[in-house]
């Protein structure tokens, strides 16, 4: 930013928002003043919501109104001014007992982590599942069906079971079939696919004289094998919540909004952002790039097995969120999904 925020208009700019927050209404320099006992006249007040007017945080929807926080006044109270609620010891037992109550069942820990940021948060809760490249090997086996057709199984960490069918095409017996996978789960469990493929690759390339006609085949037919169709799936709870805000009463608006939320690949591709990133984003507004979106704020954060991160979970709501109270909820909730993966190998 380039003009300097005072002490003075740091103090409006938060009571601005909080207010606005709280009551969806434009702010008045009198409310400021009643509302948070500041040391100066509401006329000074006044003055200083419309220097921050001119600075880009604030803005008036007509001249005889208060004012409202713009996109960049709430990205300035975000990562300056925000002091977050801690998240109470009562709640933060009864979603570790709500989550470890799925039996470990991935589907499970995920679609209630889904089910318990939205009944928080009072918004939208979203997670978007592992992608396959993260999932991590515990088991596979290769059976031979007729006309060269191989059935893949495979069961992840959590205990999720895979399929796929792969034509392949030159014969393999079923008992190099069953090498190759006790191969497989004797030096690759627990590590994920990703690095199983990258590992066998290497170890084609490093020895691909060593290796006969049959087993350079059966390398080949890994890759495939190793390659199941499995598209990244977002969980999505309380889509109404959202839509009983005021900002999305208009109509139009609405259907904007419902259209986004199912086109899941909208969302899975947003939250796809905080993949390669560590820690809580957040996104606001336009930083959404998102149309339907444009009104929203999304607060994710990634979960992980053993420090690799393989999803990401978070709230979507009206760029008006509670932020103090949503963050802590949405780190806490990502903290204990990542608990129960890992204890789940």
């Amino acid at each position: 930013m380039k003009q300097e925020i005072s002490e003075r208009g740091k103090k409006v700019l938060g009571a601005v928002v909080d207010l606005y927050i709280q009551t969806a209404e434009p702010v008045g320099s009198r409310t400021v003043w009643k509302r948070y006992n500041l040391k100066f006249s509401p006329a000074t007040i006044r003055n200083i919501m419309a220097d921050l007017e001119d600075m880009g945080l604030l803005f008036q929807p007509h001249t005889s109104a208060g004012r409202m926080p713009t996109e960049l006044g709430f990205r300035f109270y975000i990562d300056t001014l925000l002091e977050r609620q801690p998240l109470g010891s009562e709640k933060r037992k009864k979603i570790r007992q709500h989550l470890v109550r799925s039996n470990y069942n991935l589907e499970k820990v995920l679609k209630e982590s889904s089910r318990i940021l939205s009944n928080y948060s009072r918004q939208a809760g979203i997670v978007l599942t592992p992608r396959f490249s993260t999932v991590i090997l515990k088991y596979i086996k290769f059976i031979k069906l007729k006309n060269n057709v191989i059935l893949t199984i495979l069961i992840d960490s959590t205990g999720t079971v895979y399929h796929k069918m792969i034509t392949f095409n030159m014969d393999i017996s079923q008992n190099d079939l069953n090498r190759f996978a006790a191969y497989l789960n004797e030096s690759f469990v627990d590590q994920s696919l990703a690095d199983v493929k990258r590992k066998l690759e290497k170890e084609m390339e490093r020895h691909k004289a060593e290796f006969d006609q049959i087993w350079t085949s059966i390398f080949q037919f890994s890759q495939e094998a190793l390659r199941i169709d499995k598209e990244k799936d977002v969980y999505i709870e309380g889509t109404v919540n959202i839509l009983n805000c005021p900002e999305f009463s208009d109509v139009e608006v609405m259907k904007s909004l419902l259209k986004a939320f199912e086109e899941k690949s909208i969302i899975v591709s947003l939250l796809d952002k905080t993949m390669n990133e560590r820690g809580l984003r957040i996104f606001i507004g336009s930083e959404i790039e998102e149309q339907g979106l444009k009104g929203c704020s999304i607060i994710a954060s990634p979960y992980t097995w053993r420090d690799v991160v393989v999803g990401t979970l978070g709230v979507i709501g009206p760029i008006r969120m509670d932020y103090s109270s949503v963050i802590p909820l949405v780190e806490y909730t990502a903290e204990v999904v990542s608990d129960i993966l890992t204890k789940t190998v």
